[in-house]
């Protein structure tokens, strides 16, 4: 997903400004812009909430805005740079199928299975947090259990098995049952799929709506958002 940005266009603005709105225009412009980019980003954030089912903190913050100044009037909204590349929301915008998580690739490159693990869903008897997703507790102790953490001494050893004998055994059987990750609570009891394997990666229908909904906020809020700026920065001059 590309950053958006939002610009002023004032050759025709300034026909009609008198030599003191002329000189505080660039000031008035920048918070201007600032201002329609907090709206624009507000209105993301609300369109995720009607989009996506409880969506977490890191969906809602995945963008910020760059603010303008009386220097470089462009403001913009845009992923934060610690979301990098992985983020869903691009695929969520351009639809199309999803690249593998960090939690795939650790799986597909490190599991001992015969099939193929290009995606993966949280089984029906999976743990998940407050938002519905697979809770990351569960999560690293799939990772550990089957020797697929990024840190080989967070991986579960035979001697740290042993000093935890009443911890949830999680397993991925190679015959006999569906394709994922079983959990067996005790020895006897029946075990249970907490994760779904599978060999397709998942395909999403643009529904996010970012550069539609940005520009009807730009269209519609920077015209009275000048005006105010303006009026302001002019009775502070005067």
């Amino acid at each position: 997903m590309e950053e958006l940005s939002i610009r002023v266009d004032d050759s025709q603005f300034r026909r009609h400004l008198t030599n003191l709105e002329v000189a505080q225009l660039p000031f008035a412009a920048a918070n201007a812009l600032n201002d329609t980019a907090k709206d624009a980003l507000e209105y993301i954030q609300r369109r995720m909430e009607v989009v996506f089912d409880r969506p977490t903190r890191f969906t809602k913050n995945a963008l910020m805005v760059w603010r303008a100044d009386k220097r470089n009037l462009e403001a913009q909204v845009k992923e934060r740079p610690s979301v990098g590349r992985r983020h869903y929301l691009k695929v969520e915008e351009g639809g199309g199928a999803r690249p593998q998580t960090g939690v795939e690739k650790l799986l597909s490159s490190r599991v001992a299975w015969g099939g193929v693990i290009r995606s993966v869903l949280p089984g029906e008897h999976a743990r998940l947090d407050g938002s519905g997703n697979w809770s990351s507790g569960e999560r690293n102790q799939v990772l550990s259990a089957l020797g697929a953490q990024r840190d080989p001494r967070t991986n579960t050893t035979e001697r740290s098995a042993k000093r935890a004998p009443k911890r949830a055994k999680y397993f991925v059987p190679q015959h006999g049952l569906a394709p994922g990750v079983y959990r067996r609570a005790k020895p006897d009891d029946i075990a249970v799929r907490v994760l779904k394997f599978s060999d397709k990666a998942p395909k999403y229908t643009p529904r996010l709506g970012f550069y539609e909904g940005v520009d009807e906020v730009w269209q519609r809020r920077l015209p009275d958002h000048l005006d105010r700026r303006l009026a302001e920065a002019v009775a502070r001059a005067r």
